[in-house]
């Protein structure tokens, strides 16, 4: 097919319907014409959108999860003119219940910002880089609770290792008890990335959250949990069933099954990380070393964990010392 102007158009009509493909020929065809006769901006629908954004954050850590998000907008928005979706019909769209685990698990506020972040990432792409449509819908993140850090004591840890029966979760758990590393990192290290010799591994730019590089010290733990491992796979640390580990695979379900078996409630995966960070404010470890090691990307992450070892603020508790009085006891009077 030729546009008005002469130039050759070669696309697939997605259908091996004959009448179909006419039909889809004749509507692109009456729409370049708008576009070049009368100027009007080309009709993209939500599809296009979603797959070149895709294609442009391919190399990025978090593409897994902008996939995971595009399948599930997808049973919405398909076929859809990008410009049509507004912001309502996108937070209606919002997933309520897990569907990577067979247990009936409802989708948390937090979780549920990280669909919008993907949503919101496609539209202003669409609008400011490639300037497909006018303007993109606003979607605020939703308002989360500031709630307590989770973390657990180190006998604690040591009950949930002892408790965890797959081989695999369990060295898991326990290089991210010694590491602070996130569940992607853990599940996606590979053999290239560590160096047992002098006890250490690094995240690439591209594997971390933050997009700056993270170099690992090896603890003992960390040292040995690694090397259980060794000949199980040529290019992953941990595998199960032979195979690599997908972070799309990963069932809280399952984890918190483990919780469970350890008397430990409302612990999620991520509360591991936590744990490592506190414990490391409480022996002493100053923060900006800790958002060194922890690979955070702003100071305020790690002040999360700062109220955890007051100790240096102990001089300054004396500026308001007093000295409490015993309270004088009535004179006695006589009796007449």
């Amino acid at each position: 097919m030729r546009t008005p102007g002469g130039e050759r158009v070669r696309q697939t009509t997605g259908t091996t319907n004959r009448k179909e493909a006419q039909e889809y020929h004749d509507k692109l065809k009456h729409e370049l014409w708008r576009v070049e006769k009368m100027g009007e901006r080309p009709v993209h629908t939500w599809n296009d959108a979603a797959v070149r954004m895709l294609k442009e954050s391919s190399h990025l850590a978090d593409c897994q999860n902008r996939v995971i998000h595009i399948r599930h907008f997808r049973q919405f928005f398909a076929g859809r003119p990008l410009a049509s979706i507004t912001r309502d019909e996108v937070f209606a769209a919002l997933p309520e219940w897990d569907q990577r685990c067979k247990e009936r698990r409802k989708v948390s506020r937090a979780t549920k910002n990280k669909y919008l972040a993907t949503m919101r990432i496609l539209f202003k792409l669409a609008a400011d880089k490639w300037e497909w449509i006018d303007r993109a819908p606003k979607l605020e993140d939703l308002k989360v609770a500031n709630g307590r850090i989770r973390w657990i004591t180190k006998s604690e840890a040591q009950r949930l290792i002892g408790a965890i029966r797959a081989d695999w979760m369990r060295d898991v758990a326990t290089l991210g008890f010694a590491t602070g590393l996130r569940r992607a990192n853990l599940l996606g290290l590979e053999w290239s990335q560590v160096d047992l010799v002098n006890r250490r591994a690094w995240i690439h730019p591209d594997q971390a959250k933050a997009r700056k590089p993270i170099g690992v010290p090896l603890n003992d733990d960390a040292v040995e949990a690694i090397r259980r491992w060794i000949g199980k796979h040529q290019t992953y640390v941990f595998v199960r069933c032979g195979k690599p580990i997908p972070t799309t695979s990963w069932c809280s379900a399952q984890w918190d099954r483990q919780c469970a078996r350890a008397g430990i409630e409302n612990f999620r995966f991520h509360d591991v990380r936590h744990t490592w960070a506190s414990w490391h404010v409480q022996a002493g470890t100053p923060l900006n070393r800790l958002m060194e090691l922890g690979g955070w990307a702003k100071y305020e992450h790690v002040l999360r964990y700062a109220h955890l070892a007051p100790d240096h603020l102990a001089e300054h508790a004396n500026a308001v010392t007093f000295t409490a009085q015993p309270a004088r006891e009535k004179p006695q009077t006589l009796a007449a």
